[in-house]
């Protein structure tokens, strides 16, 4: 049976060690220290590497397990990673023998271009990198709206018991962000609460789910009619076009505090 670990690093980091109890894959090694650390604790050896997009707090612990792993280093085809040694994009599978673990690959870009996320749809699991948040979605650093809004309209069409291993601590954040957006939104207070009571005990907020995130996440539900009506009264935006209203709600959650 595999088992996910969750792997905390630098400020807000979460790094996944995806395990049967002897082997493992880790997603999105950002720090080399705290996944060796990890592997030791729990008498694991490493198998693969798992890569969603290019940025240092995602691919910066890649050399020195190498060092230590000779393990193929799965990442996206486009996305411009020297140790990638099996490329990946839209429609191939994440083959893992030593786990018996098969993942989907998905084209995911919007945060980067060449942004890929890894679903397992045996175990219900989406590891997403910085595409999809709990509560929010990744900055724009290289695509467009319109990409972004593909690539999140991909992911929503996942059942919703998927769980969401993304790749940061912001649920709070984003939470209080989309109070802003739907202040009536039952769920989402409630969502807010949980999510609180989960952190004042220094307990992880994430995974999260699909289904949730359909119910509660502004950058889900930016085609409900309320959000658009609340930007229009804001004077944000003046037409409820929906790229018009995602690209308005990740301009103001860029300066959000």
């Amino acid at each position: 049976m595999l088992n996910v670990l969750t792997v905390p690093a630098f400020q807000d980091n979460y790094l996944w060690l995806i395990h049967d109890g002897a082997r493992a894959a880790v997603v999105d090694p950002g720090d080399a220290a705290p996944i060796l650390a990890a592997l030791a604790d729990n008498g694991l050896a490493l198998a693969a590497i798992l890569l969603t997009h290019h940025h240092a707090d995602h691919v910066g612990g890649v050399p020195a397990l190498l060092a230590r792993f000779p393990v193929p280093v799965f990442g996206p085809r486009g996305d411009g990673i020297a140790q990638v040694t099996v490329p990946l994009g839209e429609g191939d599978t994440a083959r893992i023998p030593e786990l018996g673990l098969a993942m989907q690959v998905i084209d995911v870009p919007g945060h980067t271009r060449g942004h890929i996320a890894y679903y397992s749809p045996e175990n219900h699991w989406l590891f997403c990198g910085d595409t999809l948040f709990a509560g929010g979605c990744g900055r724009l650093f290289e695509g467009t709206p319109e990409q972004m809004v593909n690539s999140l309209d991909k992911l929503a069409t996942l059942p919703e018991q998927t769980q969401i291993f993304c790749a940061h601590e912001y649920t709070l954040a984003n939470l209080r962000f989309a109070n802003e957006i739907e202040p009536d939104n039952i769920q989402l207070k409630s969502r807010i609460r949980h999510e609180q009571s989960k952190r004042d005990q220094g307990t992880p907020t994430v995974p999260s789910t699909i289904g949730l995130e359909k119910a509660t996440n502004p950058f889900l539900r930016f085609r409900e009619p309320d959000v658009a009506e609340r930007l229009m009264q804001r004077g944000i935006i003046s037409t409820g076009e929906p790229i018009a209203v995602f690209a308005a709600l990740r301009e103001w959650k860029n300066s959000y505090r």
